[in-house]
């Protein structure tokens, strides 16, 4: 069995969107995941259009955009209300045939799942790389039933994975960004009349309108790593209490303990290759990037459709790696630093700076819808390749 069948180390999005890349192209396939659960609370998900075709190559596309709530248009305001920029939703999807669908990160991972053979998740499961294999050798994992062989391992074992530092342990790893984010999902009942960002002296906050009348809410600025309050509730209201509405009403109907705060680190060095041996890395473990675009989840669903429509059928499954490693490695760089771009826009403080870059997303903003949507065409209008069975 061992040469013919694909470990996945990590179940998050992009370690289940491989299983499934990996199932439709007849591969035996098992995920390990070390939490003893699925079940991501308190985060959504923008699911762009790149990531929504390949997400059709899944067979998961169709049930993820009925969950997704229409919004007339997305935009970026300052505290005081007052819009900076805004694009119209129907004119992203006429553009690339999709709008930008949110939906809760809870739901990404259900549609993943129950499109996947059952047993094919292993939760309370770690597993580590024990040697990555070669042409004539395969890969070896160890898990909790011992040792197993494998002719492909997918490492989609996030920022900190074990599995990138083996393989290369040269490389500096990840850096912090200077950012901490915070994420929670509110039930207002209605939804808010406004969706997008609002961006002050260096931090924002960002309103998503989910199904079921809930909203995802997140913020981010900047703050030494690993700083920590009392209650993050009240850090969120002590930052952003006396923004424009919706912000405040929705602070007030967060729960203090459902509030998630993480700091953003990011992989700012490029890898030299996502994969060696018989090993690919895939998502945040090869290409970690600051939040600020909205494609962590979107890459990391495309890394998974690449990686498996690469596999001949009856071949060798470590073969296509130098092809995963061209194909993903400068598309992905390219939106970690767009991504780290914005961030660095998002950072400035000082009223000048601030003035400075308001005015020029205002000037932005007052671009034809067509020039806006241009510069998002490298990242948005994204093709995937198709899978064995023509999914």
């Amino acid at each position: 069995m061992g040469m013919h069948q694909a470990i996945v180390i990590g179940g998050g999005i992009g370690g289940l969107a491989a299983a499934l890349a990996l199932h439709r192209q007849g591969v035996p396939v098992t995920v390990h995941e070390r939490a003893a659960s699925l079940e991501p609370v308190g985060a959504g998900l923008a699911l762009a259009p790149n990531a929504l075709r390949a997400l059709d190559r899944l067979g998961v596309g169709p049930r993820l955009r009925a969950l997704a709530t229409p919004h007339p248009a997305i935009g970026v305001r300052h505290p005081s209300g007052r819009w900076l920029a805004r694009t119209s939703t129907a004119a992203v999807e006429a553009r690339f045939g999709d709008p930008i669908a949110a939906v809760a990160r809870a739901d990404v991972i259900a549609a993943l799942v129950d499109a996947l053979p059952e047993g094919t998740v292993r939760t309370g499961s770690p597993a580590t790389l024990v040697t990555p294999g070669n042409t004539d050798e395969p890969a070896v994992v160890r898990t909790t039933d011992g040792e197993q062989p494998a002719g492909l391992v997918v490492a989609a074992d996030g920022i900190r994975s074990a599995t990138r530092s083996q393989l290369f342990p040269q490389h500096p790893g990840p850096r912090y960004s200077g950012f901490t984010t915070w994420r929670t999902i509110v039930s207002p009942g209605r939804q808010p009349a406004a969706a997008g960002e609002i961006w002050g002296r260096g931090s924002l906050a960002g309103i998503v309108p989910l199904a079921d009348g809930r909203v995802y809410l997140y913020g981010a600025a900047l703050a030494p790593a690993g700083t920590r309050a009392t209650s993050e509730h009240v850090e969120l209201q002590r930052l952003f209490g006396d923004w424009c509405a919706p912000v405040p009403h929705l602070l007030a109907l967060a729960e203090p303990d459902r509030v998630l705060r993480h700091d953003v680190w990011e992989l700012a060095d490029p890898l030299p290759a996502y994969h060696h041996g018989r090993v690919a890395l895939l998502g945040d473990a090869a290409h970690a990037m600051c939040p600020f675009l909205g494609q962590g989840a979107c890459q990391a669903i495309e890394d998974a459709v690449v990686l498996a429509s690469l596999l001949a059928p009856s071949g060798d499954l470590a073969s296509p790696l130098p092809a995963y490693t061209a194909t993903r490695l400068p598309r992905t760089t390219a939106v970690v630093t767009a991504s780290r771009r914005i961030g660095a826009l998002v950072a400035l403080r000082t009223p000048t700076t601030t003035l400075l870059r308001d005015t020029a997303l205002t000037l932005a903003g007052l671009l034809p819808t067509r020039v806006l949507l241009s510069r998002s065409a490298a990242t948005f209008g994204w093709q995937p390749p198709l899978l064995g069975d023509g999914a």
